[in-house]
């Protein structure tokens, strides 16, 4: 069949504009185009091959996914050896690997190329003519196995390059892996489908490469950086860090922080640069590649029987190591939240001892089943603190247990809740648990809460540390001569704070509410509680029951509400506070308010803060909203009100000038 000349350039545009937004979106993460119009390009350059079939070549975009699954992989014979690296483990080695260098070529300086040692899987990709043809794993280094059409699925390899000079024959040789983001959402989506977890990013990586259905390796988010070239007819640079550049040129990814460093001081110099870095990277690294930049002095160098005596891996500190797990204990974080800790023998991992790994949750430690006396792996990368990624079931003794979350904090022995459908399990002692002091004292001194002028955190942070408090009622009990004896703080300082202290006793029931720090509850939900029971005692004796029948207090919030009070530490806080001289007006409560169950919305300029009209109307019973819908009741207007009045009219809406609205109330 004669396809048109119209269909056949069209098609050659579309390549084109195609692999021209696959390098902008994944080599250079600048696309200039929208998800929808590439998918819109791609679409129409699938319907064009699926009507004249001759338009199908192997650059074609659509190319990617679609091929029909394997039912084994063929053997590839690599041309050159793709080799391993020898391994240097500190400074030391690393210089011997730099004299050997220097004693063979009779110089006295080397120049190196750096660059990082990605924790992936080594492929190679054949390019005849600009056209990638092959894709194969490293294998035995003589013999891989024939991965095309799952290499043809990776986004940012190029399935043709772009440029001049490429030679007919180009062997590109890089490692394929998976990024930290990736890599999570995968094990989230292996989570959710009930299905075990990956270990690590390589070896998903290298799972995903051996699919043998491509749409399998499609959905999986890999990703190439190339390092070298093999087999090659055609001209080349005579550096290998300006065949990278050359590379990068032609459209294949290459690291962009690969340097030229000069002798052993510059390769020091370039590791502990990367080490810095390596916890920030979106990826997994393991140490570092140095390789003798020339190539004329790296053939002189020759091999050994399996690596190049040219080049050379500086690894960085194992980050998983294998240890036992002496317990399991539960830390209390400054939110209340019980986290289970893993202590273990210590081990060295990622450069330090550990002696202590997170297990994040309750649901975690069961998923991994993670039991006193276990052997586990221990993973630590950078500063994130250490976790155990597995445990080896296979070592595990007898009558080992499984682990139980305490009923009670380990701080402060009071209830430890854990809402349904939430992963956190949380103490319920706030006020009184000394785990959450800081932030509990924090908050109840805030401007919205008690509004204690001067008490700032610096301070608390002393306050505390010095043993002067201990829970917030204790803040009343102190005079000017122990405040004046803290860090930097004047008798007339001091002198203020008890001023302030003093006027903050004096308060409102939905700030005292509020400053308690309950869970979930803020200050709209302390002002509801309120109203509906106009003072402190009817709130604590409250049930969840009858809580949850109050308008906008769902479930989770009322078995907070009821847990936060139905601890004696708490109550014995609110006590003292009361004690103290901490008291506040009753209000009038939701039964008897005006505005019960009426919903207002403020617009225009006002004579008075909008702040003070929207509080006043809050403690008349009425909710207010910003904007404007069929559930609102009226709508208040001051000068120049703007589209809320006009929706208002056209909803039929009543409107109220300022002195109508304060009548109401």
């Amino acid at each position: 069949m004669i396809v048109p000349a119209t269909a056949r350039q069209r098609a050659r545009v579309l390549h084109e504009e195609l692999h021209e937004h696959n390098y902008r979106y994944y080599v250079l993460d600048d696309p200039v185009i929208t998800d929808a119009e590439y998918d819109r390009l791609l679409r129409e350059l699938q319907q064009l091959e699926a009507t004249h079939p001759e338009l199908v070549t192997p650059d074609s975009p659509t190319r990617r996914v679609g091929a029909a699954p394997l039912k084994a992989f063929g053997q590839v014979h690599h041309e050159l050896r793709m080799l391993s690296l020898d391994n240097a483990f500190d400074d030391e080695e690393l210089a011997d690997f730099d004299r050997r260098v220097r004693e063979r070529l009779g110089v006295e300086t080397i120049e190196y190329a750096a660059e990082p040692k990605l924790d992936g899987v080594a492929v190679s990709l054949l390019y005849e003519d600009g056209v990638l043809v092959r894709g194969a794993t490293r294998g035995d280094g003589e013999t891989g196995e024939d991965i095309t059409q799952n290499v043809r699925t990776i986004d940012g390899v190029p399935l043709r390059l772009t440029g001049d000079g490429i030679p007919r024959v180009l062997e590109v040789r890089g490692e394929v892996y998976i990024p930290h983001r990736g890599f999570e959402q995968l094990n989230r989506q292996a989570i959710a489908q009930e299905q075990k977890p990956f270990v690590n990013p390589r070896n998903a990586a290298a799972g995903s490469l051996r699919q043998l259905d491509p749409k399998i390796t499609a959905a999986r988010p890999l990703e190439m950086y190339c390092y070298g070239v093999g087999l090659v007819e055609g001209q080349l640079p005579e550096r290998h860090s300006e065949i990278l550049t050359r590379l990068g040129e032609w459209r294949l990814r290459v690291y962009p922080g690969i340097g030229r460093v000069q002798g052993l001081a510059g390769c020091i110099d370039y590791y502990q640069s990367l080490e810095q870095q390596r916890a920030t990277l979106a990826f997994d690294i393991d140490g570092v590649v140095f390789k003798v930049d020339r190539l004329d002095q790296q053939q002189q160098l020759g091999f050994v029987s399996r690596a190049p005596r040219w080049a050379i891996a500086r690894k960085f500190p194992a980050e998983e190591a294998q240890t036992r797990v002496a317990g399991i204990d539960v830390q209390v974080g400054r939110t209340g939240a019980i986290t289970p800790v893993a202590r273990l023998e210590p081990v060295f991992v990622g450069g330090v001892t550990v002696t202590n790994a997170t297990l994040h949750n309750a649901d975690e430690v069961h998923r991994k089943d993670v039991r006193k006396g276990d052997t586990v792996i221990v993973r630590r990368a950078g500063d994130v603190i250490p976790e155990v990624v597995r445990v080896i079931r296979e070592k595990r003794k007898k009558g080992a247990r499984r682990f139980k979350m305490p009923a009670t904090c380990p701080e402060c022995d009071s209830a430890v809740e854990r809402v349904e459908g939430e992963a956190v399990a949380r103490c319920t002692g706030g006020l009184f648990c000394p785990a959450q002091r800081r932030e509990a004292i924090k908050h109840f001194a805030s401007r919205r809460a008690m509004d204690i002028d001067g008490l700032g955190d610096k301070l608390v942070d002393q306050l505390v540390e010095t043993g002067l408090i201990h829970d917030v009622s204790d803040l009343f009990q102190l005079d000017v001569e122990e405040f004046s004896g803290l860090e930097r703080m004047a008798e007339k300082s001091a002198a203020n704070l008890v001023n302030a202290l003093d006027q903050s006793k004096e308060t409102t029931l939905e700030r005292f509410v509020y400053a308690l720090g309950i869970r979930e509850v803020g200050e709209a939900t302390a002002r509801i509680l309120a109203q509906e029971f106009g003072d402190l005692e009817p709130l604590m004796q409250a049930q969840v029951d009858t809580l949850q029948e109050i308008h906008d207090i769902g479930p989770v919030v009322a078995q907070h509400i009821a847990g936060f009070f139905s601890e004696s530490h708490n109550r014995e806080v609110i006590r003292k506070l009361r004690t103290a001289g901490v008291h506040w007006k009753p209000v009038a409560t939701t039964s008897v308010l005006s505005l019960k169950g009426k919903t207002f919305v403020l617009t225009g300029a006002l004579s008075m803060p909008r702040n003070e009209l929207k509080d006043r109307l809050q403690a008349a019973g009425a909710r207010v909203t910003g904007s404007v819908s069929k559930k609102t009741d009226y709508v208040v207007v001051g000068d120049s009100p703007g589209s809320k009045a006009d929706k208002a009219r056209e909803l039929g809406i009543k409107i109220l000038d300022e002195a109508e609205c304060l009548k109401n109330i």
